[in-house]
């Protein structure tokens, strides 16, 4: 399989007791919400590895899980820093209109004037609203605001128009 079949949802972060538990930093909006999106491939080398989570616990604001055959500190040390990652087809169906940020980056920007903006090299999550990153011979900052800002989405033809002004 293709890195591009892989989505990542998390980093393992440090060791954790004797017996083999990871912390894990989860990019899911709620940080017990990675346990929702199973099973876990792990990056190990150029690779990803198929791990079975023997167990999980809340541990304050995070998280930390054992895995399978992971039950010393050292074994699970040879863990750490690994991507947590999940297959493309693993993610829930998304109702019309809704996108996920990974089929969004890459996408060429075109402003209301037919105006080449550049493409969309990554999204910010802001509080108020997202933040799409757009490279071209500038770099824009364009609030994803759809009807408002973000007028059409073609992902088929990998294009986005907005209403913008360029400045």
């Amino acid at each position: 399989m293709t890195d591009n079949n892989y989505i990542i949802i998390g980093r393992l972060g440090k060791t954790y007791g004797v017996r083999g538990w990871l912390r894990v930093n989860s990019y899911t909006e709620d940080a017990s919400g990675i346990l929702d999106y199973t099973p876990w491939h792990l990056q190990e080398g150029k690779s990803y590895k198929l791990r079975a989570i023997a167990d999980s616990k809340k541990l304050g604001n995070g998280l930390i899980v054992k895995f399978d055959g992971v039950d010393t500190p050292e074994n699970a040390k040879l863990l750490t820093g690994s991507k947590v990652a999940i297959l493309s087809s693993q993610l829930p169906a998304l109702e019309e209109g809704e996108y996920y940020w990974k089929d969004l980056e890459g996408l060429t920007v075109i402003d209301q004037d037919g105006n080449n903006l550049g493409k969309i090299l990554y999204i910010m999550e802001t509080g108020s609203n997202d933040v799409l990153v757009v490279k071209g011979e500038k770099e824009h900052a364009i609030p994803y605001l759809p009807n408002d800002v973000v007028k059409n989405i073609d992902l088929k033809n990998k294009i986005m128009y907005v209403n913008w002004e360029i400045i």
